[in-house]
């Protein structure tokens, strides 16, 4: 994967890698995050794993990407006045708070480059799957096999990635474990024969991304931070991301609520609300 003279986007998108890989070792050293959940004001729970993540991440991107600002869930740090419009960085330490204290397997870090208001770079990684989902916009995306902690290049496995066609009937839709709303599953019985398959946290954008799913609805709003790096992941494996009217959704508000969207992995298959 490479991003012009030099391959300076491949350089940055490994360091990203490294970051998130390194926040996804600190998550699983907590041998129990049940025992230090607490609930923020909000009543979302938190952990010591996503502490420990956030940690890691902002100490990282500082040192990768010095001055740039950094909007996270668990950090109350806010932009400066129009810094939106330039390039700053939106991270989640641990998407998928509720599924790893069920037990499930299936929860994320998110990492995603901003730039001009529009996600230009994205690096979701599953710890406990050992596998991490990265793409540039406009580039291309891939999927690395990779241990926690471990940097890119000692990835076991490194695949290009991509969406797929949607087919007419039996288009594969992925939907929330903790967060799944009527609203959605009324827009996707308009689908002929569609499967539903029930995936935690922005995993549910790599299925998209790599061409296992075809369509990711969320009827509700959703904080910037849980939606950027899939946005930026599944734009740059051939796919679609827009509000439910299909206009393009803008993160210059990091610190409010994205509208409702809807993802397709075929663009020619994409139907607006």
């Amino acid at each position: 994967m490479t991003s012009g003279p030099g391959s300076v986007g491949t350089a940055l998108l490994d360091g990203l890698t490294s970051i998130a890989s390194r926040a996804a070792a600190a998550i699983l050293e907590v041998a129990d995050p049940g025992l230090t959940r607490r609930d923020k004001a909000d009543r979302s729970p938190v952990t010591a794993a996503d502490e420990n993540a956030e940690a890691v991440i902002q100490d990282g991107l500082a040192r990768l990407l010095p001055g740039v600002p950094v909007v996270s869930e668990e950090s109350a740090a806010r932009l400066p006045p129009g810094a939106a419009q330039g390039r700053y960085l939106l991270v989640d330490p641990l998407d998928g708070t509720r599924e790893i204290l069920a037990g499930e397997r299936e929860y994320a870090i998110n990492i995603a480059l901003i730039e001009n208001c529009a996600p230009a770079m994205g690096v979701i990684m599953a710890p406990a799957l050992g596998l991490l989902w990265r793409g540039i916009v406009g580039t291309g995306a891939e999927r690395l096999r990779l241990d926690p902690g471990a940097d890119p290049g000692q990835a076991a496995e490194r695949v290009a990635i991509r969406t797929r066609a949607q087919p007419a009937r039996g288009a594969a839709a992925v939907v929330s474990r903790f967060h799944r709303e009527a609203e959605t599953d009324a827009y996707l019985d308009q689908f002929p024969q569609v499967q539903r398959t029930v995936i935690g946290a922005s995993i549910k954008f790599c299925r998209l991304a790599e061409g296992t799913a075809d369509i990711y609805a969320r009827m509700s709003a959703m904080w910037p931070w849980d939606v950027a790096a899939g946005h930026a992941l599944v734009e740059a494996a051939g796919g679609i991301l827009r509000d439910t009217s299909g206009q393009p959704i803008r993160y210059d508000r990091p610190h409010t609520r994205l509208p409702a969207f809807i993802a397709f992995g075929d663009p020619a298959a994409a139907r607006w609300r």
